[in-house]
This record gives structure tokens, C-alpha cells and sequence, in this order.
């Protein structure tokens, strides 16, 4: 069997949880040789600024993180290519846990929506800087479109999304003439 590599992130923030104590503000920027490094690893033409704040409170070995992360990148429009300047300022909320090895694979498990905000870690250190950067991941539409998408449809003798839709074929229907 072949080891994979683990993913080393391109913007880390290691915290102590031990740091967590009570409450706890925690402001993590990426700088540009990070940002750059996460613009090829989400497909962007470039990140200009990715700054999160958060305050950590820990219950136990759990670490919650709630707070705002703010973003300014340029997308490629997914029609035309053209750049597409985009501004992310949105709230967050992550709960790290300590990694369990009782996951048995294949079985199915029943999932509630706090679930899915949860980040294993192992040891003593949790990630600020990884976990910023899944949420700006999870922030990106893979379909954005600019104003010059519907000219580069044509150009390419392609419809809108809404004339190759199952109900294209009714659009006229019921209109008098």
C-alpha cells in the first residue's frame, strides 16, 4: 500500500488549544506568498487579501470559532474567462475535535447540520489558517459569470442556461402573436 503525502497548507496558524482558555480573539491574515499559493490551489487569478477574526472558546478538548472572514480575490468567469473582482465578508463557525480512530470505512453514519462545521485535529494544536482557507474555498462559486458570459455564448453559438433547461420548449408557450 502507498502512503499519501499529507497536505502541507499554504496558510497555517497552528493555536495551542491550551491558548483558548475562557475566550479568546485570534486575528490571522494571509500574507502574499500564501495568498498566492491558495489562488493555484482554488483556481483563482489571485487573492488580494484573506484576514479572518475570531474568538476560540474551548469546552474541554473541543475548541469552538466563531467570527467574520473577509476576502478580495479575482475569479475567471466560468463562460467568458474574463476577471471578475469578488468581496467576501461573511460570518464563520468551525468546532475543531480531537481526531477519533473509531470511523469504520464504508459505514454510514447519521449526520446533524452542527456536524458538518466540525475539524478533526491531533495532539494539542488546532489550524486558524487551514480552516480560513476551507471556508474561502467553500465561499467560491465554481459558476460565476460576468457581464461579458451571455456575449461569449453567443459568440460561441451557445444559449443561456434558461434556453437549454427542460422547460426551454414552453418559453413561447401561451403567448398570442
Amino acid at each position: 500500500m502507498t502512503d499519501i503525502p499529507a497536505h502541507t497548507p499554504e496558510f497555517s496558524r497552528p493555536v495551542d488549544i491550551r491558548q483558548a482558555e475562557g475566550k479568546a480573539s485570534h486575528a490571522v491574515e494571509a500574507d502574499p506568498a500564501e495568498r498566492e499559493a491558495l489562488a493555484a490551489r482554488f483556481g483563482l487569478v489571485r487573492i488580494d487579501r484573506l484576514t479572518a477574526d475570531l474568538e476560540l472558546e474551548r469546552k474541554d478538548r473541543k475548541v469552538e470559532a466563531r467570527g467574520r472572514i473577509k476576502a478580495d480575490y479575482v475569479q475567471a468567469c466560468a463562460v467568458s474567462a474574463e476577471d471578475i473582482a469578488v468581496s467576501l465578508d461573511e460570518p464563520v463557525f468551525f468546532r475543531f475535535v480531537p481526531e477519533t480512530d473509531d470511523h469504520v470505512p464504508d459505514e454510514e453514519i447519521e449526520l446533524d447540520a452542527d456536524d458538518c462545521d466540525e475539524i478533526d485535529y491531533a495532539g494539542t494544536h488546532i489550524d486558524l489558517g487551514e480552516a480560513v482557507a476551507q471556508s474561502l474555498a467553500l465561499s467560491i462559486d465554481p459558476f460565476l459569470t460576468g457581464p461579458e458570459a451571455d456575449s461569449a455564448r453567443k459568440a460561441a453559438g451557445i444559449g443561456t442556461p434558461e434556453d437549454n433547461s427542460p422547460f426551454a420548449a414552453l418559453k413561447g408557450f401561451g403567448q398570442k402573436e
